[in-house]
Parts: C-alpha cells; sequence; structure tokens
C-alpha cells in the first residue's frame, strides 16, 4: 500500500470536518442563540445573517462523511454502529432546522413553532456532534476490525460534557458572528453575551486539555514526553493568546476580529485534538493504514476531488464576497 494516500485522505477529511464545524457552527450558534430575544425584526436579522450561507456550509459535512466512506471503509464500519444513535439525532435535527429555516418565512406571523424548532434542531445537532466526538475520543471497543461494544457506549460524563462544550462554542462562533454581521440592539446584545460564551468555551478547551491526559495513557505520552513537550508547547501556549485577544477585542469597538480570534480557537483546539489521536483514526486501536481502502480506490476518487475541490472553495468564496457587509435590521430573505 503506498503510505501516503490514507496519509493524504486524513488531512483531506480532517480539512472538511473542520471547515464544517466553523462555518456551520456559527450558523447553527446564532440558531442555539434564538431564544435570547423575542423581538421578531432581531430574529428576522439575526437569520438573515446567515441565509446566503447555511445550506452551502453543510456541503463540508458531506464531504467529511463521503470521504471517510470512500477512503476508510473499515473506520466507517466501526464508526457508524458506535455511534448510531447520536448520528440519526444529528442528521434529523439538522433536517429539521433546514426545514424550520424556510417554513419560519413562508408561515409569518403563524411562526412560533418554527422559531421553536429552529432553535431545537441546532442545538440537538450541535448537542449530537459533541456526543460524536467525546465518543472517539474516549474510544471505540474494536474486535477483528469489527464494532464490538454496546449501543450505549458513548453516553459517559465526558461525551455529555462534550456536547454542551460543543453547544457553547457554536454560541462563541454565532454571537462573534452577529458582532460582525449584524448592527443595531442585535450585534450589542450578542457582544454582550460573546464575553461571557467566550469563558466557557475556554474553561471547555481547558477541562478537555486535561481529562483527556489523565483518563488516556497514551495522549498523555504524546504530549508530555521531553522530547515532545519541546515541539508542542506552542499550540496551548497560543490557544491562551487568542482567547486573551477574543476577550480585549470584545470590550473594544472591533467587529470581526472577536470572530476570526474565536475561530483561530477552534483551529487550535481541532489541531490539539488530531495531535493526541494521530494516526489513530479509530482510537485507540485502529490507525489510518489499518482501514484505509484499496490503493486504487483512494487515487479513482482523489482525480474527482481534484477537480471539484477548487469548485467548491471558489463558490464558498464568491458567496462570502458577494455577500459581504453588515446585514441591517429591513433586510430581507428571499
Amino acid at each position: 500500500m503506498e503510505w501516503y494516500l490514507p496519509v493524504i485522505w486524513a488531512g483531506l477529511i480532517g480539512t472538511a470536518v473542520m471547515l464544517y464545524v466553523v462555518l456551520d457552527g456559527f450558523d447553527l450558534g446564532i440558531a442555539i442563540l434564538f431564544p435570547t430575544t423575542r423581538d421578531e425584526s432581531e430574529r428576522d436579522q439575526m437569520m438573515n445573517s446567515v441565509a446566503p450561507f447555511w445550506d452551502g456550509n453543510e456541503t463540508w459535512l458531506v464531504l467529511g462523511g463521503g470521504g471517510l466512506w470512500v477512503a476508510f471503509p473499515y473506520a466507517y464500519a466501526i464508526i457508524m454502529p458506535a455511534f448510531y444513535i447520536p448520528v440519526i439525532l444529528m442528521l434529523l435535527a439538522l433536517i429539521f432546522r433546514g426545514v424550520a429555516f424556510e417554513f419560519r418565512w413562508v408561515a409569518k406571523p403563524n411562526h412560533r413553532i418554527w422559531d421553536l424548532a429552529f432553535w431545537a434542531g441546532s442545538t440537538v445537532a450541535a448537542f449530537a456532534q459533541g456526543l460524536i466526538l467525546g465518543g472517539l475520543l474516549q474510544g471505540v471497543t474494536v474486535v477483528d476490525k469489527q464494532f464490538a461494544g454496546g449501543p450505549f457506549d458513548w453516553l459517559t460524563p465526558f461525551t455529555l460534557m462534550c456536547g454542551a462544550g460543543v453547544v457553547i462554542g457554536y454560541a462563541t462562533l454565532g454571537a462573534t458572528w452577529l458582532i460582525y454581521k449584524t448592527e443595531g440592539p442585535v450585534a450589542e446584545r450578542a457582544r454582550r453575551q460573546a464575553k461571557t460564551l467566550l469563558l466557557g468555551l475556554l474553561v471547555f478547551a481547558v477541562v478537555v486539555s486535561a481529562w483527556t491526559p489523565y483518563a488516556h495513557p497514551r495522549i498523555a505520552e504524546r504530549w508530555f514526553t521531553p522530547s515532545n513537550l519541546v515541539l508542542l508547547w506552542p499550540f496551548p501556549v497560543l490557544t491562551a493568546v487568542c482567547g486573551y485577544m477574543a476577550w480585549k477585542r470584545l470590550h473594544g469597538a472591533h467587529e470581526f476580529t472577536p470572530f476570526a480570534f474565536t475561530i483561530a480557537i477552534f483551529l487550535l483546539c481541532f489541531l490539539g485534538l488530531a495531535i493526541s489521536n494521530y494516526p489513530y483514526l479509530v482510537p485507540p486501536d485502529l490507525t489510518i493504514w489499518d482501514t484505509a481502502a484499496a490503493p486504487a480506490s483512494h487515487v479513482f476518487v482523489l482525480i474527482g476531488v481534484t477537480f471539484l475541490l477548487p469548485m467548491i472553495l471558489f463558490y464558498t468564496a464568491f458567496v462570502y464576497w458577494t455577500f459581504r457587509g453588515k446585514v441591517k435590521a429591513d433586510a430581507g430573505y428571499h
């Protein structure tokens, strides 16, 4: 087997997942913050700030899941039965969120049920993603490259904490996005909320960073052996610096930089998780090489991705550039 092909695909899937977390994270976060105002015009303004982007943001989830199925079929065959319940819960919640997004506008003025559905679908989807993340971090029971655990192995205090942390993290992204994209009472309230949410996000990052090496010696060895510590110490330091800079910018008149530094925190935390687990795709036993498809499959699909990925990136950049600028209170969704 060409050793580099699984590495390339692991990088592609990791990039797709990270892009999904950041891009869909802020519009899920906006929905999580929906109950913080009862003013209809403010809720309209919040939804309009993501109206051109939200469905395109989910493209990266498709690429990540599809890439896992094609490039690492053994991992896909283990992860799906291990997390059937949270995965199905997440997908149904995302569908519910999308339906609510569209139906809310056509159901006016009788749209309270869709406001509730928009909030509930987004919150449940975020929480389910945290459950899956926590379940992967704590490890999956595997025997002979098959899932050998129970249907509720993922349900532990650690995964519940991760679920709550992802909800808080997405809400932080949503609040800082509203600071950047809106004006008036919506932006002012979002700035106040972002201060509290940022603290919650940083606390969650610290707890996970302490819990995982304590519970898993392999992660402790990765981070705290002298040779690795010399190389890896900049990651937690940079995360702390980004947290401080985001906090400082939230107390000024800055609009874009709080969002940018919050994204940087997510990126650094994601890299930290990758460092903790690489090369294991199904911790703690199966690596990317153990679960990889045949090299011919990797090459065949990689050719298609080589053409499609630049198109997706161009389209994403084009949409964000086209709809740049502030969303005013009287803006409409079409």
